[in-house]
């Protein structure tokens, strides 16, 4: 065998001994770098996955060691969650669980107010640029002599390198904490994004569709004027969009705001009278007038009382509804899955997911919490008919 050839064959069986090595790595040591959600999660398991898992249970108040192995701790940490949300009592972090932690992250962030103790800050009024002070300190030149430095003052500028959002400029391959709040605001106005913490090319694409609703410089670099225009958009989005709030009355119906625009007040009326008609799948959606109605069915049948529908749409198809993000008066939620409408201030929804329930039973009813619904894990899209 020629040297040439002999060289040739001891490199092959080298990378044939190198992929061998891969291959027989077990599947935990290969998943090690795997993104929260991307698997299923059980005791036992490593990863930085799990180690994503434990802080951010932390974070929310579920103290759990971020050791990255899938403990006892850990365990009872996500069971204690998922007693505490409803949640099947396993101990295993499948998607809804992660989708769950994600939404109560994104509320925990989006609810907020300011405290001096922990640096946090509120929706309207963005966390205010940090003074940095240098502290009085003491060089020991001699045993004798000793020299003091005099105070200094450094205001940090609002693209200077915090974690809070809209204290630095994001730009795609950044990450932090505030990647994960700006990730949590798109989702909540109308741009649905993954909460990971991580600015890549799906969250560029979302903060450049905000910015072009918002006329804003749409080049996908979020600085601090985006964070302004975000937070008011937020702001709306949980406040249902209006700029005075509908009254439930003690008989179920609702009464539009004085002031309330014209069609704001004909999607209430319409509304007002289905509120007796018990949930039935796919009811409101063969006719307007039904025996029952279903969360899309009812949801059509608001809009279309105003004229702002001409035939029924299911929830999938709510989600490309008139314009983007929360509207003025008039807010839609909508994914695969389930749909409401936030008129005024107030949803309308055919789910009960707590709260007073007026008439009694299942089915289209005004409810007093705008989002209530975003604790499901669903991936809403928001939207809003264009002009309210």
């Amino acid at each position: 065998m020629s040297l040439v050839r002999r060289v040739f064959v001891l490199r092959f069986a080298v990378v044939l001994a190198i992929v061998a090595g891969v291959a027989m790595l077990p599947a935990a040591a290969i998943a090690r770098s795997t993104r929260l959600g991307s698997r299923t999660l059980r005791e036992g398991m490593k990863g930085s996955d799990v180690k994503t898992l434990q802080s951010d249970l932390t974070r929310i108040g579920v103290r759990t060691r971020a050791s990255g192995y899938f403990g006892s701790q850990t365990v009872r940490s996500v069971r204690n969650f998922e007693r505490a949300h409803h949640l099947a009592v396993n101990g295993i972090v499948g998607g809804r669980f992660v989708r769950r932690l994600g939404t109560v992250l994104v509320s925990d962030s989006v609810t907020a107010v300011a405290d001096a103790s922990s640096g946090g800050s509120s929706i309207l009024a963005p966390a205010k640029p940090k003074v940095r002070h240098k502290r009085r300190t003491t060089k020991r030149k001699s045993k004798a002599v000793q020299k003091t430095t005099t105070d200094t003052t450094t205001t940090v500028k609002p693209d200077g390198g915090s974690q809070h959002l809209g204290e630095r400029t994001l730009r795609l391959g950044m990450h932090g904490h505030d990647v994960r709040v700006l990730q949590g605001y798109l989702t909540l106005v109308g741009y649905p994004t993954g909460v990971d913490g991580a600015f890549g090319p799906a969250t560029k694409a979302n903060v450049i569709q905000f910015q072009q609703v918002q006329g804003l410089n749409a080049n996908g670099v979020f600085n601090y004027a985006d964070n302004l225009a975000l937070r008011q958009a937020v702001a709306l989005a949980l406040a249902g969009g209006a700029v005075s709030k509908a009254t439930i009355n003690s008989n179920g119906t609702a009464t539009a705001p004085s002031g309330a625009p014209a069609l704001v007040q004909k999607v209430i009326a319409a509304a007002n009278q289905i509120i007796d008609k018990p949930y039935r799948y796919a009811g409101g959606h063969a006719r307007w007038n039904d025996s029952g109605y279903d969360c899309s069915g009812a949801v059509s049948y608001a809009l279309h009382g105003a004229g702002l529908l001409s035939s029924p749409e299911d929830s999938t198809g709510l989600e490309s509804y008139g314009s983007p993000g929360p509207g003025k008066w008039i807010t839609i939620y909508a994914d695969s899955g389930h749909t409401w409408i936030v008129v005024a201030g107030i949803a309308f929804d055919t789910a009960d997911y707590g709260g007073p329930n007026i008439p009694s039973g299942t089915g289209p009813r005004w409810r007093s919490n705008p989002t209530g619904n975003l604790a499901d894990g669903g991936n809403y899209v928001v939207r809003h008919p264009s002009g309210l």
